[in-house]
């Protein structure tokens, strides 16, 4: 395990590419001016050597030297396969 990465847990929304899934990252925020708490939804594409990961699986994925022009994560473990 690599110190000082930043990891994130999200579900899986494509998988289409090939050795790359798009990961929505959920947060939720504190707005400012209204104290309401919003979700603030992030996407990220991810490598994943093996195609592990579907549709619909909670995965954790990690930082990493940028490996194409959008990717700079890559998948770490799949948490819960998609029923």
């Amino acid at each position: 395990m690599e110190a000082n990465k930043k990891r994130y847990t999200g579900v899986v929304t494509s998988d289409k590419m090939d050795k790359t899934i798009v990961v929505s990252v959920s947060t939720r925020r504190l707005h400012p001016l209204y104290k309401k708490y919003v979700t603030v939804t992030k996407k990220v594409k991810a490598h994943d050597e093996k195609n592990d990961a579907g549709i619909g699986d909670t995965v954790r994925v990690v930082e990493c030297r940028p490996i194409s022009k959008d990717k700079s994560w890559r998948l770490e473990q799949v948490i819960e396969r998609a029923k």
